[in-house]
């Protein structure tokens, strides 16, 4: 790394490499079909969705309207394309009537019609419409149980899928015989297209039963509405196998890999050496930021598996399971831990961030991690281990000044996380 070039500058840069690199307005238009004999109708969901909006905008040739929605805040301007906005991560009554909405758009559409769908990561409680029989707020109570859990992305998808009326392949449905063409900002681990946003045009072979196993093993009562709606076949989604979805297409257009391949040309340009462990790591915030501190702890040590200057980088979608009261999200959760497990350790720096600008529910993408912040925080009397037990880690990077703030990035593909260890 250059001499005049801070810690906290170059982990920066390497952050906003990564946005860069998933950049829908970037990416888009490589993926965009010819336009149809019929009409386009473009439909969407997710906090990236505005941004594709966009893009589809600035590429299409011929016309086109339809209809997006969004997390509050992160719209963006469009001129043919609605943009609105609902709650997330979860849902309100403006998601539900984007639902019906959408559901609205597709109706009397012929087999010379095309629908380009955008989906990205959040679409899930964007787009809320429970199977009949499961009101909103039975819905809503399933969705805050999961997001406390410590369930994964995956498993919390399925449930999802299966509650609702318009994901797992059933918005497709509604659009036969139009074609429909998914472009898919991927935040999810391994980058199946059918558990972004729940999959509302991309059916998958899970069922009603695993989504009750999944309650069951994470200790979620169902309602007798839920169980029920979830144990019945004539509400069960479209199998991969459905005729009625035979001409669709899907491609993911961003991803994590993406976003840290960025990051690790961003970082040989800087003289530092990347080592890309994974795009999609899963489990407990607390316990990969161990395994990363193990990581880190060997280069300092040992030179292995690189020496310094070097960068540790990570993708996917940890999980925090919620026992206290304090706020933070799991890219805080993560780096309180790291910093815990590191104890000071020199030469050691690190940022975790969401890169859709939100970690968790709070203001702030995320954090950063020196050396000197342990020690810090005991001399303005915070016990890092105490606020880590009560899943406070926005309090403790707060109380540093060492929140990232970027607000809404209007792209998402899960978490970036690097560890810098300076020569």
């Amino acid at each position: 790394m250059t001499d005049i070039q801070t810690p906290r500058a170059l982990l920066l840069e390497l952050f906003h490499a990564a946005l860069a690199g998933a950049d829908p307005l970037s990416v888009i238009e490589a993926f965009l079909p010819p336009p149809p004999k019929g009409r386009t109708i473009v439909i969407g969901a997710g906090k990236a969705a505005a941004r594709m909006a966009q893009g589809v905008e600035q590429h299409w040739q011929g016309k086109l309207d339809g209809l997006v929605v969004t997390r509050y805040g992160h719209g963006a301007p469009t001129r043919h394309i609605e943009v609105i906005e609902a709650g997330h991560p979860v849902p309100d009554e403006a998601s539900a009537r984007a639902a019906e909405r959408m559901l609205a758009l597709t109706r009397n559409l012929s087999e010379d019609d095309l629908v380009l769908c955008l989906m990205s990561g959040g679409g899930s409680a964007l787009l809320s419409m429970p199977l009949p029989g499961v009101s909103l707020q039975e819905k809503r109570d399933i969705n805050r149980q999961l997001l406390k859990s410590g369930a994964p992305i995956g498993a919390m998808n399925c449930v999802r899928r299966h509650l609702s009326a318009i994901k797992g392949g059933r918005l497709a449905l509604a659009c036969h015989p139009a074609r429909v063409v998914t472009l898919v900002v991927s935040d999810v681990p391994g980058d199946d297209p059918a558990v972004v946003a729940s999959g509302p045009t991309v059916p998958d072979a899970s069922t009603g039963a695993d989504a009750l196993a999944i309650l069951e093993q994470y200790a979620i009562t169902p309602s007798k509405a839920v169980r029920a709606a979830l144990s019945d076949p004539a509400l069960a989604a479209p199998t991969p196998a459905d005729p009625r979805l035979r001409n669709n297409q899907t491609f993911v257009i961003a991803t994590a890999q993406q976003a840290l391949d960025a990051a690790a040309a961003a970082a040989r340009a800087a003289g530092v050496a990347p080592l890309i462990l994974s795009s999609s790591l899963e489990g407990e915030a607390r316990e990969v930021a161990i395994v990363h501190a193990g990581i880190a702890r060997q280069v300092v040590q040992h030179a292995q598996p690189l020496a310094a200057p070097c960068v540790i980088l990570s993708g996917g979608e940890t999980s925090v399971t919620v026992r206290g009261t304090g706020r933070g999200g799991r890219n805080a959760e993560f780096l309180l831990a790291l910093g815990v497990a590191l104890g000071g350790m020199e030469r050691v720096h690190a940022i975790a961030c969401d890169t859709d600008g939100i970690d968790g529910t709070e203001n702030n993408a995320g954090a950063w991690l020196a050396p000197d912040s342990l020690a810090r925080a005991a001399a303005a009397g915070l016990d890092p281990r105490t606020l880590l037990a009560n899943n406070d880690g926005y309090g403790f990077f707060a109380a540093l000044g060492e929140l990232i703030v970027t607000g809404p990035t209007r792209t998402n593909v899960n978490d970036f996380r690097a560890i810098l260890i300076e020569p």
